[in-house]
């Protein structure tokens, strides 16, 4: 079994997986609209560009989502998508570009008791996310509780 996230958008999620393609890297190997849909599946012709079903393949790693009709938009709530980076080097690199033009940091990206480097944040397109680094034995071992 596997676990991705589906992130809904306000017409925004073809340019949201592009940016996020741009600093994740991966593949989209899906980006159907609504207009592409069969005739009784389309919905509303003002709504024919929204993206019905996206994916972004990142490694053994996937995000799914779409654009959701205006009737059933709202922020997200409750959840980030957390980014397990290999080394800080890694984190500093995707915080770099998810931070651009951000709507908010929430915690920013800096060392904490249980990570080399971790931050919160709510991206340009209202995703949150959190970026937390790997840690090695080295560090878990100088962390450890005492």
């Amino acid at each position: 079994m596997r676990l991705e996230a589906h992130l809904s958008f306000p017409g925004t999620c073809a340019e949201a997986f592009a940016f996020y393609q741009s600093i994740l890297g991966g593949e989209i190997t899906a980006m159907f609209r609504y207009g592409d849909a069969p005739g009784d599946m389309q919905g509303d012709p003002a709504t024919k560009d929204y993206v019905m079903h996206a994916y972004l393949q990142i490694g053994d790693a996937a995000i799914m989502g779409a654009d959701a009709p205006p009737q059933f938009q709202s922020k997200p709530q409750g959840f980030c998508v957390n980014i397990q980076a290999a080394d800080v080097a890694e984190a500093q690199r995707i915080w770099g570009g998810l931070s651009e033009g951000a709507k908010a940091i929430q915690m920013p990206l800096a060392p904490t008791f249980w990570s080399p480097m971790f931050g919160m944040l709510i991206d340009k397109y209202d995703q949150p996310w959190m970026v937390n680094t790997t840690p090695d034995e080295a560090f878990i071992a100088a962390n450890a509780p005492k």
